[in-house]
């Protein structure tokens, strides 16, 4: 039987998952596999993680409750990517798409976990 995670845990895989979906589009839209070679604007969507960062880090409830919501933009970018590209930003999509997972799953246990009973 799994024991609960802690809210450590939690707000420990919340942040680095967001800090490294942060890191992993910057990468990938300007160096790895950009859209157009010399990276793109497409780069820009890395400025909207930026948002839910500070409450995250600090454990804001209220920001792991919208910031759940709003990683479900990147999982779809994600899943649309990895079945329409191909080579690397095919496999750059796939971990988009794991990285998100992890987060949505660590912001909503967080936000249930933290809630005034």
């Amino acid at each position: 039987m799994m024991q609960k995670p802690s809210i450590q845990q939690l707000q420990l895989g919340a942040s680095i998952s967001l800090i490294a979906l942060i890191l992993l589009c910057l990468a990938w839209e300007t160096v790895l596999a950009p859209f157009k070679p010399g990276g793109s604007l497409l780069m820009l969507k890395t400025l909207p993680l930026l948002l839910p960062l500070f409450g995250t880090l600090h454990g804001k409830r209220y920001t792991y409750k919208w910031a759940s919501m709003f990683i479900l933009l990147y999982f779809t970018e994600g899943i649309v990517r990895a079945w329409s590209d191909v080579g690397l930003s095919a496999k750059l999509a796939l971990l988009e798409v794991l990285l998100t997972v992890i987060f949505f799953g660590c912001a909503i246990y967080y936000a249930k976990f933290t809630r005034a009973k």
